[in-house]
């Protein structure tokens, strides 16, 4: 390259270059082509549309070598000429790249957050364990199970409860396996806590009746789940149960209650080791308060051979001393009766270890023996003779009441027939080789597989035990004999649950628990489905016969013969029996039976009562009673959501949440923030959890859990005080006084009604304390609601107070008292325990005058200046604590305990076991990560389960304005009334203080109360 001829930039300088002979060629012939075209003129240029015209409708060689030629020029012309920037075209339309009918959205700015994908993956909604293939295989058909509950004498609904851990699942596990093809549950080990790593099984291969996925994460029930199926008893005689599973934990108690209402009978599962737990005891006083018979299962025996390693002689007193425990609980219950009494020999008893597949009662390992050695004696007959003090002498082959009739050679009856069998049977599989083995478990009827043999020594004594025992015939046995059927519990249950007329034609069918009659269902409980779209509510039928596309009524726990505000109308879509992992459909059931119904929840919150629209008429109805909880919602949370804008599917989510947890309360403070009230902190954590991820799906925050509190009167009022009406022209007098101990539980329990007649009332409260026969017929009201634990009652005197105007303004003054004890004046948390006195009224002669609008305000405001005058406390709720822990953990539990103002009530060694058992109390504002403590102190050795017991006084005077509070310094003795108050007002919403100035319009009554407050 010359460098002469280019600048230092690289641009070129030097002399014009020639252009090469085709370009010359070109530019000559388009310049002689526009040349040739302006000088033709316009002639010229109609000469070249007509030759164009010309050269598109001749065809042939030339006419193609003419569209070449035009092509090639507007082409040419297209390069060249001058475009704007606002025409230049850079991408292709969308009608271009996508087609003709695409719609081009053209936004300034991109809406979409970032944290949203442009494609969103697609959502499988699914929260619980479902079959995957439609309905399993069973022993039986499906027709036949259904075909089986229309007879209702052959038909048993069951409960299975008991304390946490102790079996009720892998019992339903037990009769699950024996009538399903459930091959996960044949391979897997047994669900024990491993001495050695082993392999985890598949999650399902237990918990048939834990389908809900936070029931998998935490392994442990949550809800109450139901469960169809056909049984043989030992006589091959077939029963169709209708079984529950419910929840151990103490905090899920609610959902044991809602499922011994559709029960007939309940069986207790109770460990042979740990005994009766304070969970056992609520659930037995909660069965003989709904009248159901109670039989039991004495679970984990095999924990008394491999884990405690017991000696036979010692394993049975372990075991009779076990049940006798439940005896005796049974037995300190009011309404308990003997025929309750629970004994193996009376086949209501049988022993099992579902962990390794088995179950028998004494009938049923007596029949072995019958059938083995040809005995010339009935199954029954020999049972009898293997409890108690029954002794067998191997020699002379016979039976003895006295040991020392037979000397040293003489057996326990139990010990050589069932306990001996069983420890060899576990000795031989757990020690012996396969060569040895085989032999000895073939002439036991047990054939294994090669397979087997090399299993884990759990693995393989499942096998062999599923064999020996082979199905759970005992339990069907002890459920058909003692548990009566829905046809013979039908009166007990009628009589102690309706509320209409028993002499009623509708009484008389569920009395008779007959097909025929008019539909009467209970529904008790509501399930999601597996998306968590829709709800379907089970109940039990009482009477008659439920169909699809039928048309009912639907009655709400508030409905009244005379207020049918809480009746709706609604269709049954659908109709199935629920057995968790799946359903079967049905298009009717008839009278005994367990439905799930589709359709009808819309208008249920938590219970509710079935009718038909054809056969029973409005003047007829009447509700089943709703479930009575002896458990309350004391711990409460705050929530709200993150982003504002998603209130209300925070809001549908509370409702969705209150059909599936039926103890659960929410509701809406007067500061706007939204309350949810739960038994305790996996309660909660539960209801936060199905709030989050299933019903609402929105990011919630959550306040710190906070306790309820009640407002009580310690002493009678120091003077009468009178309110006045907002029109000055009616005035009532009153006083207040703590009640007697023992009333307010009476009242919530419902042991007396004011739906009684008067004289009943007056008679109880007589007989029970001693009261006058007029004051308890001169009880108005119970309050808030119709079992709250307050009183209102009328003394006045006729001869200076006008009755007939008294009586006329009555339902006024009972809402003003509704009102007073709902939201009492400390800090707007109802009252309890305080009764409040009617002593004079001076009304209005004309009614309008002494109207709602006047007289409500003024029982409000005299309840609370008659409660402010009687030394007005704070009552706080306290938690039963019971834990378990080595005798080397019991010092650290009481360390725990005292830094939370708890206290021992209870510490003794547990029999038969190497554990403590430690009983306290503990407020429960004070119990929020006690649990977690209790861990850290024992190093995990201590477990501890904690329930709400009773409400106590908070020491100190919530209105002593003497009282030092420093900040951030916790408070003790006698300041805690005044600091929870403080606080509990300031969390509302409310002032600091309470005044009385605000409720005593009379300076002079004013004066004479602040004097009296002076002293």
């Amino acid at each position: 390259m010359d460098a002469s001829t280019y600048d230092e930039f690289g641009n070129y300088i030097g002399p014009e270059l020639a252009s090469s002979s085709e370009e010359e060629e070109e530019s000559d012939y388009e310049a002689e082509a526009v040349h040739g075209d302006m000088a033709d003129g316009p002639d010229g240029m109609d000469r070249m549309d007509e030759q164009s015209d010309q050269e598109e409708h001749s065809g042939g060689e030339s006419g193609g070598y003419s569209e070449l030629t035009a092509m090639a020029r507007r082409m040419d012309i297209a390069q060249t000429q001058v475009v704007l920037h606002e025409d230049k075209k850079y991408y292709p339309d969308a009608e271009e790249v996508f087609g003709p009918g695409v719609e081009a959205l053209v936004q300034e700015e991109d809406t979409q957050p970032l944290t949203e994908p442009i494609i969103a993956p697609i959502k499988v909604r699914k929260f619980q364990v479902d079959e995957e293939e439609g309905l399993p295989d069973t022993s039986y058909t499906k027709e036949f199970l259904v075909d089986l509950l229309g007879y209702p004498a052959m038909t048993r609904n069951l409960a299975i409860a008991g304390h946490l851990h102790h079996g009720k699942t892998a019992l339903v596990d037990l009769l699950v396996a024996s009538t399903h093809v459930w091959p996960e549950w044949d391979k897997a080990a047994p669900m024990a806590t491993p001495t050695t790593k082993m392999p985890k099984p598949s999650e399902k291969a237990f918990g048939y009746t834990d389908v809900h996925q936070l029931e998998r994460q935490r392994g442990v029930s949550l809800k109450a789940m139901p469960i169809s199926l056909v049984a043989q008893d030992t006589k091959g005689k077939s029963y169709a149960l209708n079984i529950i599973d419910t929840p151990g934990h103490v905090n899920f108690f609610d959902e044991v209650v809602a499922s011994l209402r559709l029960a007939d009978g309940l069986v207790l599962v109770v460990d042979a080791v740990e005994g009766v737990m304070a969970n056992t005891e609520r659930i037995i006083q909660a069965a003989v308060r709904e009248r159901l018979s109670i039989t039991l299962v004495v679970n984990k025996v095999d924990r008394l051979i491999l884990e405690l390693k017991l000696p036979p002689a010692d394993a049975y007193y372990k075991l009779k001393l076990t049940i006798e425990e439940v005896n005796s609980v049974i037995a300190a219950c009011p309404l308990a009766t003997p025929s309750m009494c629970l004994s193996p020999e009376l086949g209501n008893v049988c022993f099992a270890s579902t962990s390794f597949g088995w179950c028998f009662s004494l009938q049923s390992f007596a029949k072995r023996y019958v059938e083995e050695w040809d005995m010339p004696v009935s199954p029954k007959e020999l049972a009898k003779r293997l409890w108690g003090d029954v002794y067998y002498h191997p020699e002379r082959r016979t039976f003895m009441r006295k040991r020392a009739e037979g000397g040293k050679e003489a057996k326990r009856s139990f010990v050589h027939f069932i306990l001996e069998p069983v420890y060899k049977l576990f000795a031989l599989v757990t020690s012996e080789d396969e060569p040895r083995l085989r032999p000895a478990l073939e002439a036991l009827g047990v054939h294994l597989r090669k397979a087997d043999y090399v299993m884990d020594v759990r693995g393989l004594l499942r096998r062999v035990l599923c064999q020996f025992f082979g199905p759970p015939t005992g339990f069907v046995d002890m459920c058909s004999a003692h548990v009566k059927s829905p046809v013979d519990n039908a009166a007990i249950k009628t009589e102690h649950l309706y509320t209409g007329n028993m002499d009623s034609e509708i009484a008389q069918a569920m009395r008779s628990c007959s097909a025929d009659g008019p539909l009467v269902i209970s529904v008790v409980k509501q399930y999601p489905s597996s998306d968590a779209s829709q709800f379907y509510a089970l109940g039990r039928i009482f009477s008659g016969t439920v169909t699809t596309e039928q048309a009912v009524r639907v009655l709400g726990e508030n409905y009244t013969s005379g207020d049918d505000e809480d009746m709706a109308l609604a269709t049954v879509s659908g109709a199935w029996l629920y057995c968790s992992r799946y359903k079967i459909p049905v298009s009717g059931l008839s009278a005994g039976s367990w439905v799930l119904l589709g359709g009808v929840d819309g208008s249920i919150s938590k219970t509710a009562t079935i009718f038909d629209t054809t056969t029973v008429s409005e003047d007829d109805l009447a509700i089943i009673r709703p479930l009575q909880f002896s458990a309350e919602s004391v711990m409460k949370i705050a929530v709200e959501p993150v982003v504002p804008t998603e209130l209300p599917k925070m809001l549908s989510g509370l409702r969705k949440i209150g059909k599936t947890y039926p103890l659960v309360q929410t509701r809406v403070e007067e500061s706007g923030e939204h309350v949810i009230l739960g038994t305790g902190e996996l309660y909660l954590d539960c209801i936060m959890h199905d709030l989050r991820c299933m019903y609402s799906e929105i990011e919630i925050k959550v306040a710190d859990p906070v306790v309820s509190f009640r407002e009580t009167v310690a002493e009678t009022s120091a003077l009468k005080v009178f309110g006045d009406s907002p029109n000055g022209k009616n005035r009532l007098t009153m006083i207040s006084e703590p009640m007697e101990k023992g009333v307010a539980e009476d009242i919530e329990s419902g042991k007396v009604l004011l739906s009684w007649p008067a004289r009943q009332v007056g008679q109880f409260f007589e007989s029970n304390y001693n009261w006058d026969i007029l004051a308890g017929r001169s009880i108005w009201a119970f309050g808030p609601g119709d079992c709250g634990p307050n009183m209102l009652s009328d003394d006045t005197l006729p001869g200076e107070t006008n009755k007939t105007r008294l009586r006329a303004v009555r339902d006024a003054v009972k809402q003003g008292f509704q009102w007073a004890a709902r939201e009492g004046p400390l800090c707007d948390e109802p009252m309890r325990n305080a009764r409040f006195r009617i002593l004079s009224a001076e009304l209005a002669e004309s009614a309008i005058h002494r109207g709602g609008g006047q007289i409500i305000p003024a029982a409000r405001r005299v309840c609370y200046s008659s409660f402010l005058t009687a030394e007005p406390r704070l009552m706080e709720p306290v938690n039963f604590v019971e834990i378990q822990a080595p005798a080397a953990c019991v010092s650290a539990v009481y360390t725990v305990l005292g830094r939370r103002r708890g206290h021992v009530t209870h510490d003794a060694p547990k029999a038969g076991s190497p554990m403590y058992m430690i009983k306290a109390l503990i407020p429960t504002i004070d119990s929020s990560g006690f649990e977690t403590d209790l861990r850290t102190y024992t190093q995990g050795q201590a477990f501890c389960q904690q329930y709400f017991d009773h409400w106590q006084v908070v020491p100190g005077d919530p209105l002593d304005k003497g009282m030092v509070l420093r900040p951030l310094e916790p408070s003790s003795g006698q300041q805690l009334a005044r600091d929870f108050m403080l606080k509990t007002r300031r969390r509302k919403g409310l002032s600091d203080d309470v005044s009385i100035d605000k409720f005593i319009d009379d300076p002079e009554l004013l004066d004479i109360v602040k004097s009296f407050e002076a002293m």
